[in-house]
């Protein structure tokens, strides 16, 4: 993996969030991962896309919402969510480099209602809830279609809170990782090793950066 070359504190209105820097040497773009609502930037998918893209010049930075940051157990109503994002947004901003807002669960609802007003270039969907388990009745589709961006979602096969099947048409892109779970993990029983679906993860996350260019 790509050594974290920085940790920086940010204070917010919703508190203190904390930034995690994997440092391209060459880099043209920040990318920056909120994590979701239940565990932090530990997650497969973020740890994936940090240990790969800084090679690739994108500049990644793993993003603590402030309720993380403080230990709390519970994340906060979205409204304080994207009142901690707002907060943190100036500190990713690297001279004449684009911001590209992302996240997983969560932190991709975050990005998707906030990219475009931040200002971000695109907008990447790791996981999006598209509605809480059982409940398709329940569907934020409204908040990713609404993003006004060019934005990926990177789905997993059986997550469920929304399969690839069920996401709505819309100007979205969409790549799906095989038998993944809402944490991209695959069963034992699947004809892909789980190094194998962060592979095809990360390649269809770099293969859409490109387009960004």
């Amino acid at each position: 993996m790509t050594d974290v070359t920085q940790y920086e504190t940010v204070s917010t209105d919703a508190g203190e969030a904390r930034i995690t820097w994997y440092e391209a040497t060459e880099p043209w773009a920040v990318l920056a991962l909120g994590h979701g609502a239940g565990g932090g930037i530990e997650a497969r998918d973020l740890q994936a896309l940090a240990g790969a893209l800084p090679a690739r010049g994108v500049t990644t930075a793993l993003v603590e919402q402030p309720w993380r940051v403080a230990g709390k157990k519970v994340a906060p109503a979205p409204k304080t969510l994207d009142t901690g994002w707002r907060g943190l947004w100036p500190a990713l901003a690297k001279p004449g480099l684009p911001v590209i807002a992302g996240g997983r669960s969560a932190g991709a609802r975050v990005a998707c209602r906030t990219g475009s007003e931040l200002g971000a270039l695109a907008v990447l969907a790791l996981s999006f809830p598209l509605h809480p388990p059982g409940k398709p009745e329940r569907s934020r589709a409204d908040e990713l279609l609404g993003t006004a961006l060019p934005t990926l979602v990177v789905q997993g096969g059986n997550d469920p809170f929304g399969r690839p099947e069920e996401f709505p048409a819309g100007p979205h892109a969409l790549v799906e990782v095989p038998y993944g779970d809402h944490g991209f993990a695959v069963p034992k029983r699947a004809p892909l090793t789980q190094d194998e679906a962060l592979d095809g993860l990360v390649a269809g996350v770099a293969a859409w950066l490109v387009t960004l260019r």
